[in-house]
């Protein structure tokens, strides 16, 4: 007897009650994502926080965490990257945007989990790229390495970390995004 699995759109992702629970939408598949840990969370605000600055500085565009993006439709796909950057080109000044995005940002920052396999970081830069996210950073916590796509250059220590044609003249090394670690005592 087959079963069939009935598939969830974004806006249903939407309605869903806030329970302190994640989730993402994967194909029409409700996926739980567990909360970011502490050295998670902080290395997030620090890669906001340095394309904020720069992005503000150079009057770029909107820089976003945790936010969600609809990446396709049926069935749907929403990811919410752990650090986002639309181009100003791409937002209209005067409208807000309720729920979730309509598109893939201009660079999607993945921050690699304890519990993300190589497969399921490999799935999320495949569907930000199909989807016309322009530059995506996968960055390795253990490793302290930023890799970036497309092409898959790894970075590390005074290495520069660009931001390609999304953020020209962005430039840090990729040691900044690391600094002084979180440390439990």
């Amino acid at each position: 007897m087959a079963t069939t699995t009935t598939l969830l759109t974004a806006e249903d992702l939407q309605r869903l009650p806030e329970n302190g629970k994640q989730f993402e939408l994967v194909r029409g598949e409700l996926i739980e994502v567990s909360p970011p840990g502490i050295e998670h969370g902080t290395r997030a605000v620090r890669i906001a926080n340095l394309i904020d600055e720069y992005a503000e500085a150079h009057g770029l565009g909107t820089v976003a965490v945790e936010s969600g993006f609809r990446l396709s439709r049926d069935p749907d796909t929403v990811r919410g990257p752990d650090v986002s950057f639309i181009s100003r080109e791409r937002l209209d000044p005067d409208v807000a945007i309720e729920g979730f995005a309509e598109f893939a940002p201009d660079l999607a920052v993945e921050i690699v989990s304890p519990g993300d396999t190589y497969a399921e970081v490999a799935e999320k830069v495949d569907e930000y790229l199909r989807a016309g996210t322009r530059l995506v950073w996968v960055v390795d916590l253990k490793a302290e390495r930023v890799t970036v796509f497309p092409g898959g250059q790894m970075l590390t220590g005074d290495e520069e970390l660009t931001g390609g044609e999304v953020l020209p003249g962005f430039a840090v090394p990729v040691s900044r995004i690391f600094g002084r670690r979180t440390r439990q005592k």
